[in-house]
């Protein structure tokens, strides 16, 4: 048997940020993070597409990888207040990430909080480790690079 393991390739040219405005207490420190995660992976541009709120953010994804980013990332926070809103808006902002990712072949680093307090959010966007903007900016880094390799394979 012949075994493959993928490497990384190229760092991409181009990627996407789409962010939420809603919340940008919140939103704001995850995007500051992810963009020094496209630096500091040597991503040459980065376009920034803010959003109104978590809804949008399936759409902008999608928009992103059809002109040309080679890896997303989505940012926004849904927390939970007293109706049934929060559960709506997470569960299809989250698969409209996912279908955005699946119908373009792009990959989209997920980095929608959906959290129950708002402790828990700031908690998941300071600076430093654990920031999930740089978390998901990484991983949509990662796995593009890896998606070219694939793709160059005989």
């Amino acid at each position: 048997m012949k075994r493959l393991d993928v490497e990384l390739g190229p760092v991409p040219g181009r990627i996407g940020i789409a962010v939420s405005t809603f919340n940008a207490p919140i939103t704001d420190p995850m995007l500051d993070a992810a963009l020094a995660e496209a630096e500091r992976g040597g991503v040459s541009e980065t376009i920034v597409l803010r959003v109104p709120g978590a809804m949008e953010l399936p759409l902008a994804s999608q928009s992103l990888a059809e002109v040309g980013g080679e890896a997303i990332v989505a940012i926004g926070a849904v927390i939970k207040g007293e109706t049934d809103h929060y559960e709506y808006v997470a569960e299809h902002a989250t698969r409209g990430i996912t279908e955005a990712s699946t119908n373009t072949g792009i990959p989209v680093g997920n980095a929608l909080l959906t959290v129950r307090d708002y402790e828990h959010a700031v908690e998941r966007s300071l600076p430093g480790p654990g920031n999930k903007g740089a978390e998901a900016a990484e991983a949509a880094i990662d796995l593009a690079r890896k998606l070219a390799t694939l793709r160059e394979l005989p």
